[in-house]
């Protein structure tokens, strides 16, 4: 099959120019050619394996994972328009299982009569496993080429049969230069754009539109157009304009989904690595994003114990403190506490020996099982147990020298003496592996000499 430079002009029933200007800017200017899209220039440059299929018409059954706005659902009706199928969608938040069987009753229908369907479900990770499931014999007949949109990972949120069948594409949030060319696009475009209302705004402006759009392509054309009516029969978009339109914006952040985990991972990481800034930085998104301030608190928490530990005892004790604070302030002022726990677990010295000496010990009781208690560690509350042996042996080490009872053992005898805490040189710990490592070094050499 030839290569196609532009779609074929037979099928035009999605993506013909509109007349019909009470449909939205941003569907008006949807693009109508691979080359028409802003932004995904990795995946859709002029050598890439997708960009050459789509435009021989040879397309695959497909995942197209990425934030809001960034061109999923374009690129499916253009893969339909190259391809020469039908194009149908449905989401996955609207339809159920009846309506699913229905589409792709209709996809063998045509099939059978020669004709191929694009099938586009949008939001696909909202479909449950059997619902999933219903696409899989259709995808491997052929009956349909199936269009997958996801903002979430599909390794968590869709199921294995499905994507063994697709390939998954990863798109990106669309740069804030590359929806500006939108943007001026959309000013210049008389037909389906704004073209015929001879609007006036400088480039620093449309920057502006551009950065608040945030990575979607859909959100700056809907800001363009909410400031174009504001603008009146003047035609002049200012700075004032600007600021009604833009009042209020939110930033891409999902509460449950992989950016929430993707950002509390950059957090912790950055207060591993004594990053203050960085670690402020992403504090303050989340709490931009919405994020409740409690599992923040519930967090830096954790990292207090995981990654500072003996090292500085006490930022666990910050921590609780900041999070009591936050309890008793709420927000904003309570959230300042949080910041300067941040600030703190950042900048301080830093140990995981305590977790790791705590996972060791877990692993060993995995590794050996139920161990007898040995004897002389026993409890002995009753004349029967002291007559068994329980207790017998032991050294009260207050009453030794030096209050340490250096050649008893306090583990079972099949496992010997075992060590898991190994103190770093940062902080506190120095003080700790110094008395450890020599406590350890006499403990060895009274067990020598028995």
């Amino acid at each position: 099959m030839p290569r196609r430079t532009s779609p074929p002009a037979e099928a035009a029933d999605l993506l013909t120019a509109d007349s019909d200007h009470l449909r939205p800017l941003a569907e008006r200017m949807r693009p109508r050619a691979l080359d028409e899209m802003v932004g995904q220039r990795r995946l859709l440059s002029a050598k890439s394996a997708l960009r050459k299929g789509i435009e021989s018409g040879h397309v695959h059954s497909m995942i197209l994972w990425g934030p809001p706005g960034c061109g999923k659902t374009t690129l499916a009706l253009l893969l339909a328009q190259y391809a020469n199928a039908e194009f149908q969608a449905i989401s996955a938040v609207l339809s159920g299982l009846p309506q699913v069987r229905e589409v792709l009753a209709e996809a063998a229908a045509r099939f059978a009569a020669g004709r191929r369907t694009v099938l586009f479900v949008d939001e696909v990770h909202r479909f449950n496993k059997v619902q999933q499931d219903a696409f899989l014999p259709h995808i491997e007949r052929g009956t349909i080429i199936f269009i997958g949109a996801t903002t979430e990972n599909p390794s968590f949120e869709l199921n294995s049969a499905l994507l063994s069948r697709c390939r998954v594409h990863v798109m990106e949030a669309v740069s804030a230069d590359d929806i500006a060319v939108a943007l001026k696009r959309a000013l210049l475009d008389g037909e389906r754009g704004l073209g015929d209302r001879n609007l006036q705004v400088g480039d620093e402006l449309l920057q502006l539109i551009a950065t608040a759009a945030d990575g979607d392509v859909r959100r700056g054309l809907t800001f363009l157009e909410i400031a174009a009516d504001l603008a009146g029969e003047e035609g002049a978009i200012t700075e004032a304009t600007l600021e009604q339109v833009l009042a209020d914006r939110t930033r891409r952040f999902d509460k449950g989904g992989e950016q929430f985990y993707d950002q509390i991972s950059a957090l912790h990481k950055s207060v591993r690595s004594s990053n203050p800034d960085a670690a402020l930085y992403w504090l303050a998104r989340m709490f931009d994003g919405g994020a409740d301030p409690s599992y923040l608190a519930r967090r830096l928490t954790r990292m207090a114990i995981e990654d500072i530990g003996l090292a500085d005892p006490r930022a666990l004790q910050m921590a609780i403190h900041a999070w009591d604070t936050y309890d008793r302030l709420g927000s904003p002022e309570g959230e300042l506490a949080l910041a300067q726990l941040t600030i703190y677990l950042a900048t301080t010295a830093k140990s995981n020996a305590a977790y790791a000496a705590f996972n060791a010990a877990r692993a060993d009781v995995r590794e050996y099982g139920t161990q007898e208690v040995p004897l002389h560690i026993r409890n002995a509350p009753t004349r029967l147990m002291k007559q068994l042996g329980y207790g017998k042996g032991y050294q009260y080490d207050h009453d030794v020298d030096g209050g340490i009872a250096l050649d008893q053992t306090g583990f079972p005898d099949a496992m010997g003496e075992r060590v898991y805490y190994e103190p770093v040189e940062r902080g506190l710990e120095i003080r700790l592996k110094e008395k450890l490592d020599a406590l350890r070094a006499a403990r060895e050499a009274a067990r020598g000499r028995r």
